[in-house]
């Protein structure tokens, strides 16, 4: 593509550091869409005629996706020398008033887009999975912790919609990392735009692009899709991180709260009893590595002058590395939530323990007129009679439950309504307004 200049032929060694073909190939898709909308879009402007760009189009969607790896230097070369292979010289009409600058940017936006949608499809799954174990286990009693300590009497429903919470946003910031992402770089040409009278809004509109882009330097230098794509995976693995570690808790033998299903869990060379969590283990761990490729990402791009650089090339592996692992964490998680196994006598129990009820206890004191502050001073010097302040006051497992009736608490019908209402934010079915006519509810 670029041998015009040079003498000589590239070194080895300069192959074997520059090449991308090794990862990038997972651009096909996208490099033929684009290539295609780039045709279309020469014959409007007058460069190709109906014929010419009929033969590129028909060629181009012929092109089989590589198998293997192949000499070449990009996946940009690779589709250009299967069509010359196919259809002769007029395949080098093809890249005429474009860059493989704007080029390469196209191809990271359109895979970015597929990237965030198929994102949001396993986040909303497991999403669901977690609202319908919610809904099942809406007065299921558990122990609630702060600091890793037993703290109050929750439900099992009301954990499992705290995570639901936070996959909603998950799903939220990936859609407006979408958006923000919806202008399209082609027709930028290197770095000044092309000379050709392309007429770029109806380029990106054929792609599906909402927009061009309105600078042609920051259209092929700009990597913020694929930062916030990276930080928005960081955070959905940070999330299910977080449960994964509530989950292996949960099912130690201290707590026996609930066992893995047998699908989704592992045994020991060694020791014939143990059933091991791995998947859990696992994407505690890659949460771990994607923070690590939003940092090193965030590091590649600080420096790079305008416009285009080569450290670019370097912004394809931790996507693709990041997308297959979300591809599989997520529906992972889903069938766990799915297969759990509870020991709701074991739950019960715990959460009824002397110690989680003594909040309650100084709460019911206090609705009886004794100041809060002296009514927990006193509980605190009473712990071990607690059981027997808490017959006095009338505080029962069920009724402290059932008196965490505000707004976004553990009151087993509140868990019950707050399942079926994120059910619909989940699906995005006038979330803002659902959320606002169950706050309302209370009054």
């Amino acid at each position: 593509m670029w041998g015009g200049r040079f003498e000589g032929e590239p070194s080895d060694l300069l192959r074997a550091f520059n090449d991308s073909f090794a990862f990038d190939f997972q651009l096909f898709a996208e490099d033929v869409e684009g290539s295609i909308a780039w045709a279309n879009a020469l014959e409007r402007a007058g460069v190709l005629t109906s014929d010419e760009s009929s033969k590129l189009t028909n060629a181009l969607k012929k092109i089989a996706a590589p198998r293997s790896f192949t000499d070449h230097e990009d996946i940009h070369s690779y589709v250009e020398s299967k069509l010359y292979e196919s259809i002769g010289n007029i395949a080098g009409k093809l890249h005429t008033g474009r860059s493989r600058n704007d080029q390469g940017a196209t191809d990271l936006k359109l895979w970015l887009r597929k990237a965030c949608d198929e994102a949001i499809v396993n986040i909303r799954s497991l999403a669901r999975a977690l609202a319908k174990r919610a809904a099942n286990e809406a007065a299921t009693p558990m122990p609630g912790y702060t600091h890793s300590k037993q703290a109050e009497p929750v439900t099992f429903g009301h954990w499992c919609l705290a995570y639901c919470e936070m996959l909603v946003r998950d799903i939220d910031r990936f859609r407006a990392a979408k958006q923000r992402g919806d202008e399209c770089p082609l027709g930028s040409g290197a770095l000044a735009g092309t000379p050709l009278a392309i007429d770029r809004a109806a380029l990106a509109k054929s792609l599906g692009f909402a927009s061009a882009t309105a600078n042609s330097i920051d259209s092929v230098s700009d990597r913020d899709f694929a930062a916030e794509y990276l930080f928005a995976v960081s955070l959905t693995l940070s999330h299910l991180s977080r449960c994964a570690e509530d989950l292996i808790f949960f099912s130690s033998d201290e707590a026996g709260y609930l066992e893995l299903p047998d699908a989704l869990a592992t045994g020991s060379s060694r020791m014939p009893q143990k059933k091991n969590p791995d998947v859990l283990e696992l994407v505690r761990g890659h949460a771990g590595r994607a923070i690590g490729e939003l940092t090193g990402f965030l590091a590649v791009m600080k420096g790079i002058p305008l416009a285009y650089d080569k450290d670019l090339q370097l912004d394809k592996e931790p996507l693709f590395r990041m997308r297959a692992t979300l591809a599989v964490a997520l529906p992972a998680l889903a069938a766990l939530i799915e297969g759990l196994k509870l020991n709701r006598e074991r739950m019960r129990a715990a959460a009824g323990a002397p110690m989680l009820i003594a909040t309650a206890v100084a709460d019911a004191m206090a609705w009886k007129g004794v100041p809060f502050r002296e009514a927990h001073d006193r509980v605190g010097r009473e712990l071990a009679s607690i059981e027997k302040l808490a017959k006095e006051h009338g505080v029962t497992l069920d009724g402290i439950l059932a008196k965490k009736n505000a707004f976004g608490g553990t009151a087993p019908d509140r868990v019950a309504e707050a399942a079926r209402v994120i059910l619909s934010r989940i699906d995005g079915e006038g979330s803002q307004e659902t959320l606002r006519s169950a706050q309302g509810d209370q009054s």
